[in-house]
Formats: C-alpha cells, sequence, structure tokens
C-alpha cells in the first residue's frame, strides 16, 4: 500500500510538473515580440512613392512631409522592437500620404474647373458682342 501511494503521489508530482513547464513555455512564447509590421511598412512607402510620381509635392507638402516623418518613425520603431507602435506609425504615414494624393487630385480638379469656368466666361462675352454687333 505504501509504494501505491509513493507512485500517486510521484505521478502527481511528475503533472503538476509538466503543467508548469508547459505553461512557462506558453508564457515565453507569448512574450515574444510580434514580427515586424512588412505589410503596413511597405504599403506606407508605396503610397508615398506614388505621392511623389504624381509630383503631390506642390499641392499637399505637409502632408507628404508628415507621411515621410512618420514612415521613418516606424523603421526607428521597429529597431527598438516596438512592433506594435512601428505598425500603427506605418498606418498612419498610408494614410497620410493617401491623403496628400487626394488632397492634389482635388487641387488639380479644381484648377481645371476654374481654367473651363474661365474660358466659358470668355466664351458668352464673346457670344454677347457677337449679338450687339447684328443688331
Amino acid at each position: 500500500m505504501f509504494q501505491r501511494s509513493t507512485i500517486a503521489r510521484t505521478d502527481g508530482v511528475l503533472l503538476r510538473l509538466a503543467t508548469a513547464i508547459v505553461v512557462v513555455f506558453s508564457l515565453i512564447a507569448c512574450a515574444s515580440p510580434p514580427a515586424p509590421p512588412a505589410q503596413e511598412l511597405a504599403a506606407a512607402e508605396m503610397a508615398i512613392t506614388n505621392a511623389d510620381r504624381a509630383r503631390i509635392a506642390d499641392h499637399a507638402s505637409a502632408e507628404l512631409r508628415e507621411a515621410r516623418t512618420k514612415l521613418t518613425a516606424a523603421r526607428d520603431a521597429v529597431r527598438q522592437e516596438k512592433m506594435i507602435l512601428a505598425q500603427q506609425l506605418a498606418e498612419q504615414s498610408r494614410a497620410n500620404a493617401e491623403l496628400a494624393s487626394a488632397k492634389a487630385e482635388a487641387a488639380k480638379a479644381k484648377a481645371i474647373n476654374d481654367e473651363m469656368q474661365k474660358n466659358i466666361d470668355i466664351m458668352k462675352q464673346e457670344m454677347q458682342r457677337n449679338r450687339g454687333v447684328r443688331q
């Protein structure tokens, strides 16, 4: 009888020890930093590149400058292994670059609209003059 209780205690101790080891390894796995936000960084870089190609700097330079600043901060956060912050900064950088593109497109569209309105006004004036000559 003594041997059975000793074996039962040994099994219980081993079971608790195995459970503790599993818990410790699980905590270690959870404690490791997340992977760098490669997709978010690439998306931000692409948005900035697209804005540069569209010559956005003339129309929305503040937003584009902010996008570059946040991308640099995101890269620094990756080096410091602050992956969540890096992901947030990369997403903000992409959003700022896209905002710069949208503002620039709106400014270009407004300039085209203004030019068309000016041409319409000139045509109306010409039509008024032509009507006056005929009478």
